[in-house]
This record gives C-alpha cells, sequence and structure tokens, in this order.
C-alpha cells in the first residue's frame, strides 16, 4: 500500500504556470527576447570568495562531510548572529548545540514537521499553522506529516501578515507548529519585534514550535527587519519552542550552493540532526567551506542590498503610479494587484513576453472559499537593472492598455 499524502498536494506553482501558458508563444517587442520574473532565483551573482572557498577545500570532496556541519562554518554562522541580531554573552547561539547547517532552508523547514508533528492518533490530527499566501514548501512539508492545515490569511487588511489575535485558544492547543516569514513571501511585510513577541509568547504559552522563516532577513528596503531570536534571547526561557532559518540563497545570491542553517531550540535541533543521520545527506566539505566563507564577510551584502534597492526604485518609477502598487519593506517581490492574477500572467505572456506568477498559486482557498492571492501577481526582481527596466516597461504598458 502506498502513502497518498503526497497525492493531496496540487501542482508546484511553477508546473501550474506552466499549465496556464500551454506552448502560447511569447509576446512583446519584435525581436526581443521573454523576460522571466516568476522564480525568485537571484541573478546578481555570488562573490568571487565563493569559487575561492571552493577550490581550496575541493579535496574535501573525496570524505564523508560531518552530519552536524564542520566546527568553523557553525562558529561562522554563530558570529554572524551575534553580529546580525546582537546575540552575544548570554543571549550568544551555542554553536555546538543550537546551529544546524542546512542544504538550503527548504530541507529544514520540511523536515521540521516531521520531528514535531506528533503521530495521528484517533481522530483529532495536530495541525499545522500557515500563513495564506505562503512558501509552498510548509503545505508540503505539513501534509506529508500527517497534520491538518490551518490557513492564517495575511491580507491587505492586516498588514499582509496573519493576524494572531484571531487565533481561538482551541486551534492554538491543536498547533503542533507555526511557520512564519519575516519578511514575508510574497508580500515583503516585516513582523515588528512586538509581533514577533506575540508569536513567541503564543508558541510557549500553547505549547507549539514556532518556525520563523527569516531567509529574506539581509534584503530590505530601509531598517534591517527584527529577528526571532534576538526577541526569544530576552526571555527567561531562551529560545524555547523557537527556530529560525536563514540561507545564503538570497543573502549572498547563491541559490545553487544550496546552503543555509536553522538555529535555536537545542532539542529540536537535535531532532533535525538525528533525522538527518538515519535518512539526510549533510553538505559536502567544499559548499561548508564556502559557507564558512560567505558568513563571515558582510560587505557583498551590502552591495547586494543596493543593488535590489536600486530595483525598486524603478519599479517605482515604472509602477508607482498604479493603484495596485506598493514598495514592500522587505524581499525581493512585488506583490501587484490588478485585479484578476492568472487572466493577468496570461497576458503578461502572449502579450508582453514577461512571465510572472498568478498570486493564487501561492495560496489557498479560505474557508468562505475566497483566495487571498486572487487578485495578485508576484514579480520576483532578480535580474539586471537593464532587463528588469525592460520588463516593468512592458508591464505597465500592458496594464494601460
Amino acid at each position: 500500500m502506498t502513502n497518498q499524502r503526497l497525492d493531496l498536494l496540487t501542482d508546484y506553482p511553477f508546473q501550474r504556470l506552466r499549465d496556464l501558458l500551454g506552448d502560447t508563444p511569447a509576446g512583446g517587442p519584435a525581436g526581443e527576447a521573454p523576460i522571466s520574473m516568476a522564480l525568485g532565483e537571484p541573478q546578481y551573482g555570488p562573490p568571487p570568495m565563493l569559487m575561492e572557498a571552493l577550490s581550496r577545500a575541493a579535496a574535501d570532496f573525496g570524505r564523508y562531510p560531518a552530519a552536524r556541519g564542520t566546527d568553523g562554518l557553525r562558529r561562522a554562522i554563530a558570529d554572524w548572529l551575534d553580529r546580525r541580531y546582537g546575540l552575544s554573552g548570554a543571549a550568544a547561539v551555542n554553536a555546538d548545540t543550537e546551529i544546524f547547517p542546512l542544504n538550503g532552508t527548504r530541507e529544514g523547514l520540511f523536515a521540521l514537521a516531521a520531528v514535531t508533528v506528533p503521530a495521528v492518533r484517533a481522530a483529532t490530527r495536530a495541525l499545522v499553522l500557515t500563513p495564506n499566501p505562503f512558501y509552498q514548501c510548509y503545505l508540503g512539508a505539513a501534509t506529508m506529516a500527517g497534520a491538518e492545515i490551518r490557513l492564517m490569511p495575511a491580507r491587505r487588511e492586516s498588514g499582509f501578515l496573519p493576524d494572531l489575535d484571531a487565533l481561538d485558544t482551541e486551534t492554538m492547543d491543536r498547533a503542533a507548529l507555526m511557520y512564519l516569514c519575516s519578511p514575508g513571501n510574497p508580500q515583503g511585510a516585516i513582523a515588528d519585534r512586538a509581533y514577533l513577541a506575540r508569536a513567541i509568547d503564543l508558541a510557549r504559552k500553547h505549547d507549539f514550535v514556532l518556525a520563523l522563516d527569516e531567509c529574506y532577513a539581509e534584503i530590505y528596503d530601509d531598517a534591517p527587519p527584527p529577528g526571532g531570536l534576538e526577541i526569544a534571547a530576552g526571555s527567561d526561557e531562551r529560545f524555547r519552542n523557537v527556530v529560525v532559518f536563514h540561507s545564503l540563497s538570497k543573502r549572498s545570491s547563491a541559490p545553487g550552493l544550496r546552503s543555509g542553517f536553522a538555529a535555536g531550540d537545542a532539542a529540536i535541533i537535535r531532532r533535525l540532526v538525528k533525522l538527518r543521520e538515519f535518512g539526510g545527506a549533510p553538505l559536502p566539505g567544499p559548499i561548508m567551506a564556502a559557507s564558512e566563507a560567505l558568513w563571515r564577510d558582510d560587505a557583498h551584502v551590502v552591495e547586494t542590498r543596493a543593488h535590489y534597492r536600486a530595483l525598486f526604485d524603478l519599479a517605482d518609477e515604472t509602477l508607482g503610479n498604479r493603484p495596485g502598487y506598493f514598495r514592500p519593506a522587505g524581499g525581493f517581490f512585488l506583490w501587484l494587484d490588478v485585479g484578476d492574477g492568472a487572466a493577468f500572467a496570461h497576458r503578461a505572456w502572449t502579450e508582453a513576453g514577461v512571465r510572472v506568477l498568478p498570486g493564487e498559486y501561492l495560496a489557498r482557498s479560505e474557508p468562505d472559499g475566497s483566495n487571498p492571492g486572487d487578485a495578485y501577481v508576484r514579480l520576483a526582481l532578480v535580474q539586471d537593472q537593464a532587463t528588469t527596466a525592460r520588463a516593468l516597461q512592458r508591464l505597465a504598458a500592458l496594464m494601460d492598455s
């Protein structure tokens, strides 16, 4: 008998986009290539130190890597957390017990459900709470862990973050895990210190795990977003019930490196390590060496952040007078209200030669039948300035037609 949980999942958003567009050829100006703004894959390029570190450590491809990662990598991550969030002294993260290097944050975000959702017993299943819209990994993780998914709408009215005060006591008592993303994907909303403190308090009061996906934390417009660990560190309970996730994909424009980490509650980190020891794959040694070099350098991140600010300046100039436009506080996505996201995505491809992602593909329908992503498209501002400017100009013309 096969496990049918995977069959409960709809196709991934990019497959749904391929189905929407089919074999329809791209439109757009004659002689100009189509442009993709659908995939959030940074095109800025990693700093040269990445290849240099990989080359120096190439011999490590001949050795099995340690499941927990190297001491040097975990120490580099702990030092970065100190620089970025002030986690020093009594608040310092223990590099040996509270940090776990990952093959990208998706590995950890998915595995977390497997180690926190209890086995199904009787008729009542544990709940996994997720924003709506959301990173699709959350849905897959909850489904494969056998949990029931409870959507938390993140609409404009609530600042594109879930309204935590709308959660009833029964829901929170059944919850095993809550996913939150700040800056958010796709809306770019940032949870402030009070919001994070409220989420941490609820997790501890109702004894569920709070998973804070902070992989866009270094891509912001003005002030750096606060982090879950810096809020939790100020309490007597330290990191209990809290795990944060970070990635080099966005921070260092290195999505192909597949390198990130989880940090927080030592008991949960131990479970993640054990899961990998039985069925996972550690980062290869050269990847860990390159990751260590990147976490120890902040200068290239300042340049990357300036690059994205310039792209959003272009968006302001090109789309800023449209009623559905707003500049996000963080991340590199535009969450653009176009009335009907799927219809606009089809027109964007067939008439303008620009590939964008319908917002409904990143969300699920609420109990009342509404989908908080219906009216939107997500645009990934990840290309160079010239390519981004061409794409935005084409979309602006389409919106005006």
